[in-house]
Order: C-alpha cells, then structure tokens, then sequence
C-alpha cells in the first residue's frame, strides 16, 4: 500500500479548469474542502460537484451551482443513477462578479456545512453517504487557486489528499440538463481536462514541498481567528514541524507580521514582515529588545492587495523554510535555539482564514 500524504500537504494549485481530480482515501466527519478561487468578470456560472466515482457522469453527492443570471442564485442538489434529485435555489449570493472567494466544505454527521469568505452560508443534507466520494469536478466562469482537503479524520494519521487531474474526458456531464446558456450536456465542445496537475502528487511538488514526507498533523485547526492574533503552539517547534497559515491582504493594507516568539524571554525568533506598498519581505530577529540585520532578498513577492495566500512555515535543524502559493520563498537560518520558541503571533493589515500547527 502506498501511503498518500495526509490532507493540508498535497494541495493542487492553479488547476486548469474544467478540473477533474481524484480525492484519496474519500472523506468523512470532520475533514474539510478548502477551495481559494476567483469568479469571472462576466461570470453567467460555475459548479463544483463531489463525485462517487472518477468520471463525469458518476453519482453526484454534492453538486454546488452558482448562478448569474440576473436572479442570482445558488441552487445545490444531488444526482444519483443518472436523475438529478430536488433543487435547492438559495437567493442570497455569496460570490460577487471579479472577485476572491474562500469556500470551505465542512463535513459533519448531519451534512456539508458551506462557508464562503469565513461566513456561514448553509447546510446542505447528506442524500448520499460521504464515504461514497471519490473525486472533485470545477467547471464555468472561476479560475482556483488552490483545491486542499484539511482536518483531521480521528487517529492523526489519515490518507487521503488531493490527486492530480484526469487525462481525456470532455465536460459536460457534470451540470443539469437546465443549465442553458451554452452549457447544458456537452456544453464545453472539445474542451479536454487534460492533466490540472502535472505528475499527479508530488510530481511537480515532489521533494522540495514541505509536507511531501510528514507524520500527520496534530490539534484542530483555527478557522478566522480575529488579528491581532496570539496563541501558544502546542509542543512547541522542533524539526520537520509545520505551520499552515492561510488568509487574505485586504485591499488598503500596509504591512503585517508574523512572530515566532520565545514567550519567556519575550525574544522573537523570527519575524517575518510583509511591506506591501514597498513590496518587501522583510526578514529578522529581536533579542533584548534590539533587532538584529535584516535579510530581505527574494525571488516574488506573493503578499499583494486582494490575493489571498496558503504559506506554510517549516522547521528545520538549521533553518525555517516558507512556502506560499506551492512555491519556496525563502529560507531563514536560526540566530536562537528553536526549541525555545513557543508562540506565534500575528499583527497587522491581514484577515487570517486558517491556522494549523
């Protein structure tokens, strides 16, 4: 058996859309589908469905179906053997035209519990048993960031993750015969999903991404704590260990900061400072009061008004490594012993929608 990496390290980034991607090891209580994406300009619609099989034209457990036509709405339903069931049309849309979007598909015993932009949306009752799942479709007028399956699924250990895309196989299938605007059955001619993500897990991600070879992560995740933000890390950092933090820049923002801090001492190990109107990364330490040099050298600059970022903090002997958006930023060699540090504190012009240690 070949052990897939658990959820929250093997996202799939920038997948061409329509996307058709396997989900590993199914879902269940307590796992959560975290999609960062953007709604066309001239959106008309988009779906996503959860799938119980690795075609198109599978059993439908959750079929998710903006609409913007002039009556926006979100209608959601399921299919099963080939019939849609009832609809459900929901007239308050969350998604607006050109802009971001967090989507969170929480799964709990009574149902998906959707959030968008870390707000309640709705609930939506299983029809279909969860386990049943096996892959995630995305078509219509919405480019994504990242697709991430995260949570903990009892026991700490748990296989399941993303895959890459399906080869072949034209859309279509994926939408009710009601869709009209050009997209009913075969309403994407020709159009092929082709591989969304090259090699499959850690293909083009393999090695250098942090996560390819971690034991699962422990604790629960905090969703949309309120920043500032300041929390003790749970045994402390030591190597290998990861910080996921995901969020946004808001439009108007400035700078912000993240501090892993030594809360004895109050020394900050390592202070990472986002300057968005320079453009910088700002990089260093604080001991007694007094910063030392800062590093500043980078290959991007991922932190701009209106992106949402997924960055992860990795801990090593020698260094922290970050990863944003799936590629290295950089790399910050220890100045003090990192088994000391036991906080992490964020400040600044950012809203946070996640954090796992």
């Amino acid at each position: 058996m070949t052990f897939v990496s658990p959820p929250g390290y093997q996202p799939v980034y920038n997948p061409r859309i329509p996307y058709l991607g396997p989900v590993y090891g199914g879902l269940r209580d307590g796992v959560s589908i975290y999609i960062q994406g953007s709604a066309s300009k001239d959106i008309t619609r988009f779906l996503i469905n959860l799938l119980c099989g690795e075609s198109e034209s599978s059993d439908i457990a959750l079929h998710l179906n903006p609409r913007f036509d002039g009556c926006d709405k979100v209608v959601l339903n399921t299919r099963q053997g080939g019939s849609w069931g009832s609809e459900e049309k929901i007239h308050s849309m969350p998604f607006s035209k050109g802009k971001a979007f967090e989507l969170v598909i929480m799964i709990t015993s009574k149902g998906f519990q959707i959030k968008v932009n870390g707000k309640e949306y709705l609930m939506f009752p299983h029809r279909i048993p969860v386990e049943q799942i096996r892959a995630i479709q995305v078509a219509g007028d919405v480019s994504i960031q990242t697709i991430n399956i995260i949570g903990d699924a009892g026991g700490g250990m748990y296989p399941g993750g993303m895959g890459g895309g399906y080869p072949g196989g034209s859309m279509g299938g994926g939408f009710p015969d009601g869709m009209g605007g050009g997209m009913g059955q075969g309403g994407y001619p020709g159009c092929n999903i082709g591989g969304a993500y090259p090699g499959g897990p850690g293909g083009s991600m393999g090695g250098g991404h942090p996560g390819s070879q971690l034991p699962g992560m422990g604790g629960q995740p905090v969703y949309n704590p309120p920043v500032p933000y300041s929390s003790m890390i749970p045994g402390g950092m030591y190597p290998k260990r990861t910080i996921i933090i995901r969020g946004m820049i808001p439009h108007g923002a400035n700078r912000m900061g993240f501090n892993l801090v030594v809360s004895r001492s109050r020394d900050i190990a390592f202070h990472m400072n986002p300057r968005v109107k320079e453009g910088a990364v700002v990089r260093n330490t604080r001991t007694d009061g007094k910063w030392g040099k800062e590093d500043r050298e980078l290959s991007m600059n991922p932190f701009m008004e209106g992106q949402y970022f997924d960055m992860s903090i990795r801990c090593g002997n020698q260094r922290f490594k970050v990863f944003v958006n799936g590629q290295h930023l950089f790399d910050f060699s220890h100045r003090m012993s990192f088994s000391e540090i036991d906080k992490l504190e964020i400040e600044g012009d950012v809203q946070i929608s996640y954090i796992h240690f």
